[in-house]
């Protein structure tokens, strides 16, 4: 596979990332004008489609590419390397087990211990069980992550590091979420933006962005998929909400990461020139 000009590659991640942000931005801020719960009408459904702006950002490049007929990106994790999927229920294992020690850790420090009973009245309010797995798994993993790690991460991969690229996307990604703050009954505004909490919680996403960028080049979309939902769907089953718990659950994921990549090594990478006849096609590629 040819390797992508510069001009492409940055012009891909442009579009992404306006595609994201106006699409997203533009449907939250029109769920801060309605007021309300983001879970009434007709406040949920901005609220609902606004966290579809990175699978739109995603479609748009891909269907660019299509249209132009270009390779994929050089870093891309194809699902077709079905042997890679094995990493997928270790890492879905991972996920919550940072949570829930973070939350051990914050206890035995004096924090309340976290309880199940938040988590069981969020259960039932949402439907049951399925209800509850359907609704964590639509809302944020797939509605995020093919675009965040399936299609914007591998264009960076192709001029940074795995943890340069993990980093530059998880400020890209804060910064998306900060609309959030201001919709209320979020639990984003119920944190506020100026506050402990808050800020932890704009800070967690580091983490979160070396953790999915490292499952992603273990298996593709579908382990990045696997951690956001993982660390997802325990957060809200154990209703996180304490400063203390949270510092420590990011700590916790930081050293857990840490261990992943240097135990799994960066490969190096080698770029290849572009064949003569390709050249001057070149500035088309993303």
């Amino acid at each position: 596979m040819t390797a992508t000009p510069p001009a492409g590659r940055k012009s891909g991640l442009v579009l992404f990332f306006a595609v994201t942000f106006t699409t997203t931005w533009a449907f939250w801020l029109v769920a801060i004008a309605l007021g309300g719960s983001p879970m009434s009408y007709p406040t949920v459904i901005p609220y609902l489609l606004g966290g579809f702006g990175p699978v739109i950002g995603a479609i748009v490049i891909r269907a660019r590419r299509a249209r132009r007929r270009l390779p994929a990106p050089a870093h891309t994790v194809r699902l077709r390397l079905s042997m890679r999927l094995f990493y997928v229920p270790p890492l879905l294992l991972l996920a919550p087990a940072t949570v829930l020690a973070g939350a051990l850790l914050a206890h035995l420090l004096g924090d309340p211990a976290v309880s199940l009973t938040a988590g069981r009245n969020l259960i039932a309010t949402m439907g049951g069980p399925v209800a509850f797995v359907v609704s964590m798994l639509v809302a944020g993993p797939l509605a995020e992550e093919p675009g965040w790690r399936g299609t914007a991460y591998p264009r960076l991969r192709a001029s940074l590091s795995r943890v340069q690229a993990s980093l530059v996307l998880g400020v890209a990604w804060a910064i998306w979420h900060l609309p959030l703050f201001f919709i209320s009954g979020t639990v984003q505004n119920t944190f506020g933006l100026i506050s402990w909490s808050g800020l932890l919680f704009t800070l967690s996403v580091i983490p979160m962005a070396l953790l999915t960028g490292y499952a992603y080049e273990r298996a593709g979309v579908v382990a990045s998929i696997a951690v956001h939902f993982g660390v997802n769907a325990t957060m809200a089953l154990l209703s996180v909400n304490s400063p203390l718990t949270q510092a420590l659950i990011l700590a916790v994921q930081l050293i857990a990461v840490i261990a992943l990549l240097a135990w799994q090594r960066e490969e190096p990478v080698v770029h290849t020139a572009p064949p003569s006849h390709q050249v001057a096609h070149a500035p088309r590629r993303v």
